[in-house]
């Protein structure tokens, strides 16, 4: 059984979450709270609390999708 596909596979995780940790020391050390940026949503009624974080999600979901494609076009060459 080859275990290199697997070894890459975990070095791309630990890389990712690598980053994603680095990213979040920085947004703490800069003042960056996610899910109160600009078009996040909060409904409070009484003691019922409904979050929508569309901002915050859209924000995320980009640095992970270019994160990911720089990783796989250095592990594709």
């Amino acid at each position: 059984m080859d275990l290199m596909p697997i070894a890459r596979i975990l070095a791309v995780f630990a890389l990712v979450l690598l980053v994603v940790a680095g990213l979040l020391f920085l947004a703490a050390k800069f003042n960056i709270s996610l899910g109160k940026l600009p078009g996040d949503f909060v409904f409070k009624r009484g003691n019922f609390t409904f979050a929508v974080p569309l901002a915050s999600s859209l924000l995320i979901s980009i640095v992970i999708t270019v994160l990911l494609n720089i990783l796989l076009a250095l592990f594709k060459k």
